[in-house]
């Protein structure tokens, strides 16, 4: 599939480049896919701004990469099935079985895996 179709949303997003969430929007960036970085705090990750405001606007994502921890989840998950995205990646320290579950029954694929090693191999 055309990397441009999977409209990916970080959410967790940081501009610390020693986070891994900063290392994803780098790197889904650099392999072409348009990146959407929310964060609780503003700045850039390689070019992309990181929103703080405004989830309600964000839309046409396909893929979201969460690097918040479950406990943070919970105040996400109306606006993210909102979204409708075909698929919700919990990255390693972000696994909710609850939320996945929930995902699950509004027809959302997850998958406890890293955004990074997905890439590395190809399997994004």
């Amino acid at each position: 599939m055309d990397p441009v179709v999977k409209n990916t949303l970080v959410l967790g997003a940081s501009p610390k480049p020693e986070r891994y969430s900063y290392k994803a929007v780098c790197s889904l960036k650099n392999n072409g896919y348009s990146v959407i970085a929310y964060g609780n705090r503003g700045g850039e990750v390689c070019g992309v701004n990181i929103q703080t405001s405004d989830f309600e606007n964000i839309s046409d994502v396909h893929t979201i990469s969460l690097y918040i921890n479950s406990t943070f989840q919970k105040e996400y998950y109306d606006s993210i099935l909102k979204l409708n995205p075909k698929r919700i990646i919990f990255n390693p320290g972000t696994e909710n079985k609850q939320f996945s579950k929930l995902a699950e029954n509004n027809g959302i694929q997850t998958l406890e895996a890293c955004t990074l090693v997905l890439l590395s191999i190809g399997s994004y």
